[in-house]
């Protein structure tokens, strides 16, 4: 499959639809304010996209972080998990990308409908997500090749992009570390919380990109022994790999504040981006 990508007039970067959306959507994208969940989330998203953040000229590194919000693939937490994370990165001097990767066609409120799907059969609900889940891999695999082809533009290195995910958005960012080929390699991987349910665990490739997984054992999904899965499989190939297995926080906390040390996991990652030369100080 060939993978292209257009620039549209604003701040956001628009994918072209890399093949036929997995299903037939009924409902157009939307943005709102979820109940359920108390953020802003993104749904029925069909064509992938790309929002651009950019940090200060005085402050600006070589690094790039290409992230991918999690939600089941019913939707994505477009704040705490794609927006509030590209400010933060860019005040380290970090250019971000929030991806808007493609999801299963929802009714008007996805969140609603995995909140049902979920509470009805857990399993059903993930084998749909398999179904969506390599669409939006492809997705992640276009955006690291659309941005390393546009390094220059931004003013980063081709060799500094990596990749962060959370929950679903985890599984996406794992499986492109699967998938990739040169020219779409993340150069880092980043899957907090992680949701390993949908995605299988295998070997890494031979020139796997480093990883740091993020997770808490009180994880209310029970992700905790699928980030220690994944982890091990690093070790055991000898592949470049930190974890950060915090007591408390929960499931998708984000860049939400609980008063808890899972609060600063973003800051424990930076560290990391640091002490690997990935980003200087």
């Amino acid at each position: 499959m060939t993978r292209s990508a257009v620039d549209n007039e604003t701040n956001d970067i628009k994918l072209t639809t890399l093949s036929q959306a997995p299903m037939t959507y009924t409902h157009q994208e939307r943005e709102y304010v979820s109940d359920i969940w108390g953020t802003k989330v993104v749904t029925n998203v069909s064509q992938p996209t790309l929002e651009t953040y950019r940090p200060s000229a005085s402050q600006q590194t070589d690094t790039a972080v290409i992230i991918a919000p999690g939600g089941g693939l019913y939707a994505q937490s477009i704040e705490s998990e794609g927006r509030d994370v590209a400010h933060w990165l860019n005040r380290k001097g970090i250019t971000a990308f929030v991806l808007r990767y493609r999801l299963m066609p929802t009714s008007y409120d996805g969140v609603a409908d995995l909140e049902v799907d979920w509470q009805a059969d857990y399993q059903q609900s993930v084998a749909k997500a398999k179904l969506t889940l390599p669409y939006a891999v492809d997705d992640a695999l276009t955006a690291m090749e659309y941005v390393r082809t546009r390094a220059s533009k931004y003013g980063i290195n081709p060799s500094k992009i990596g990749l962060m995910g959370f929950s679903a958005g985890g599984s996406v960012a794992l499986g492109a570390s699967y998938r990739y080929q040169s020219n779409s390699k993340p150069d880092f991987v980043v899957p907090v919380y992680p949701w390993i349910d949908v995605v299988n665990i295998e070997q890494p490739k031979a020139d796997a990109p480093p990883m740091i997984i993020v997770c808490a054992t009180d994880d209310s999904l029970g992700l905790a022994k699928g980030a220690l899965n994944l982890y091990n499989s690093y070790l055991a190939a000898e592949k470049h790999v930190a974890l950060h297995m915090y007591d408390e926080g929960g499931h998708g906390f984000g860049m939400n504040k609980q008063g808890l040390p899972s609060d600063t996991w973003i800051e424990r990652v930076y560290d990391w981006l640091v002490a690997e030369n990935w980003v200087g100080n």
